[in-house]
């Protein structure tokens, strides 16, 4: 009997084990799909039944046990009709709802009464109707409620007064009219009734919030005085001085006087004038560089809502829309990307790139695209092709988004940074790099860039291969990302550090161009210097050299500590400088460099350093001395 006990407390464990890891909260994912199956999505949206719900499921994200579901973000997936009754509402660990900028109509669900851990909730932009929920007191966690652009009517339930913990109403152009309640929220900092039907007189509690708030409703004339309204430059009143007041002149003296009155009053208007047109050249001014620097800027977003609100519809569905790619778990809008917080990384050929956190604590890394030259189908149809791209050594775009006056390029965010970051960053930005890391590097972007050029029928070029686009994935293998952007940019001038001497302009690079760019990487990343060394660039440094005298200043004193390694960065050594030879037809193809770098003997002596410092002997290098007097770039 005691065998046999511990074999099935054996069992147990091993069945408890298995649950620990596979536990999923299943419940939930069934309301879900039962929710997208009534409800069907008119954009593509990946979920099935056969995939973990926590981790690659758009949209959804779980508690650190992933054991229910905490937040829910759907903005702008086109939901259309009424949200199906003892769906969501099942979601009993729901604290973060987003369904905002859909379709969806019907009145407000009655069921969402159960959602009792609701802390965000976001409808805005849909068609509601009907009245408020009655008693707003079952959800006491509430910080956020945003129900504006609906056509919610009826009055404001004084319930509203429960949620203590609220810092943010938003109500605004909805059909609500009455009075609006004496509610005395300590917490709340922003409030937005305007656009309503209210009318009756103001709670003194409220006199805090800007007249803004309560714009475009029917309030009286006492309302009205009671909130001081916003400053504008021919509402300021008038200098005064304390100088006593002129006695009544004669007839002529009066005469004079509106003369000079006259002439006053044109001199002041002709003052105003200039001053108005001084503010808005410099507002103009202004707006290029707010866009560029304040992507999570307050300002800006109130921009986009009050613009959104004045254009059509239409418009907006024509060019307001995120596209997402199959196998990405992301959704959000350009709202969401407006209000992350959001981090300079480095601006580039390209655009500006951001690292944005979203408010479902997903970060990903933004790039906004600057001088696009081509329309909106072509500009879409070479996203397609990027975005179908799938390699472990290309980094895959996630999402696009076009409009007029955006264009912006998603992809995931990798802590490491970039290769540029780890051979020339100061400091703790600057991580350590050893042999075999530089090996994995130059393997997993070879095999990158040698798969890239195999698309579009083996026409694809990359473009702009630099250290800044290479990247190490999970696996410590580099990987190429930023691809495709070449030809849709006006043409600027790509680094001439890394641009081949045939190529003028970033759209008439080719694969031979990019073998050449590649090659100047490799030298880089084994001499540890800028692509420009002692006012030469760097080919031609290492061919001089190499030709005239072989120092050990060729390769980075890091990888001098690994003496064993002497033969495979020779090999590399080799590769570079073959890679970035003058004449195009004298590079090898990239599917022929990966094949040559997985070629390279990689010794596990190799890696280990050593104490000795050693520098290679001139026997090894023979055939780099080959190479190098065949050809040098001018």
């Amino acid at each position: 009997m005691g065998k046999m006990g511990s074999i099935f407390t054996a069992i147990l464990l091993v069945g408890l084990s298995f649950y620990q890891i596979y536990a999923e909260p299943f419940g939930d994912k069934i309301a879900l799909l039962q929710f997208i199956q009534k409800m069907p999505p008119s954009r593509f949206l990946n979920w099935n039944l056969n995939t973990p719900v926590c981790t690659l499921w758009a949209g959804v994200t779980c508690d650190k046990d992933q054991t229910i579901v905490t937040a829910l973000n759907l903005p702008g997936l086109g939901f259309h009709g009424s949200i199906p009754p003892f769906t969501l509402s099942r979601l009993l660990g729901l604290q973060t709802l987003s369904l905002r900028n859909n379709n969806i109509s019907g009145p407000f669900p009655i069921d969402f009464a159960n959602l009792r851990n609701l802390t965000f909730l976001y409808l805005q932009f849909n068609n509601f109707s009907g009245p408020l929920p009655s008693d707003f007191s079952v959800w006491q966690n509430l910080v956020v409620l945003d129900l504006s652009n609906n056509n919610f009517n009826g009055s404001i339930p004084s319930s509203v007064s429960n949620l203590t913990q609220l810092t943010t109403l938003d109500l605004s152009n909805n059909s609500l009219s009455g009075q609006i309640p004496n509610f005395d929220l300590l917490n709340l900092q922003l409030l937005n009734l305007s656009y309503n039907h209210f009318n009756g007189t103001l709670p003194h509690n409220l006199h805090r919030f800007p007249s803004s708030s309560f714009s475009g409703n029917n309030f009286s004339s006492e309302v009205s005085q009671a909130i001081p309204p916003t400053p504008t430059l021919s509402a300021l009143p008038p200098v005064t001085t304390n100088q006593p007041q002129p006695q009544p002149q004669p007839h002529k003296s009066r005469k004079i006087s509106e003369t000079a009155l006259l002439g006053i009053i044109l001199g002041g208007s002709a003052v105003l004038f200039l001053v108005i047109v001084v503010i808005m050249l410099a507002i103009y001014s202004k707006k290029e560089t707010d866009q560029n620097d304040n992507i999570n800027s307050k300002p800006q977003k109130a921009k986009h809502l009050k613009k959104r609100k004045q254009t059509a519809e239409s418009d907006e569905e024509k060019n307001g829309r995120m596209t997402f790619f199959e196998g990405s778990n992301l959704a959000f809008d350009l709202e969401d990307l407006l209000r992350a917080s959001a981090e300079v990384l480095g601006k580039g050929t390209f655009g500006t790139t951001y690292k944005a956190a979203l408010e479902d604590s997903t970060t990903v890394v933004v790039k906004r695209l600057k001088e696009v030259s081509v329309g909106k189908r072509d500009f879409e149809q070479q996203m397609e092709v990027v975005g179908n791209i799938r390699h472990e050594n290309v980094a895959p775009l996630r999402a696009y988004y076009y409009s007029k006056d955006e264009k912006l390029t998603v992809y995931d965010y990798f802590s490491h940074g970039s290769l540029a970051t780890m051979l020339h960053g100061k400091g703790d930005n600057r991580a350590p790099l050893d042999w075999e890391t530089r090996l994995r590097i130059v393997i997993g972007a070879a095999r990158g860039l040698a798969h890239i050029h195999t698309q579009n029928s083996g026409k694809f070029v990359h473009g702009n291969i630099k250290p800044s686009n290479i990247f190490l994935n999970p696996q410590n293998f580099g990987f190429v990302a930023d691809l495709g952007l070449a030809t849709l940019v006006t043409p600027l001038a790509v680094p001439v550090q890394y641009r081949a001497p045939e190529v003028t302009e970033p759209r008439k690079a080719t694969q031979a161009s990019d073998v050449y760019s590649f090659g100047v990487l490799i030298l880089e990343l084994l001499t540890g210097h800028p692509p420009i060394v002692h006012g030469m660039h760097i080919v031609k440094w290492v061919r001089s050299v190499v030709r005239e005298e072989w120092t050990s200043e060729v390769f980075d004193v890091a990888l001098l500590r690994y003496p064993n390694a002497e033969e495979e960065m020779v090999s590399m050594l080799q590769l570079g400088l073959s890679c970035s030879e003058t004449a195009p037809d004298r590079r090898p193809k990239m599917w022929e460099v990966a094949r040559m770098v997985e070629s390279i003997p990689r010794g596990t002596s190799g890696t280990r350093p050593s104490s000795a410092v050693s520098t290679p002997t001139p026997a090894s290098l023979a055939c780099v001395v080959d190479i190098g007097s065949t050809s040098s770039p001018k």
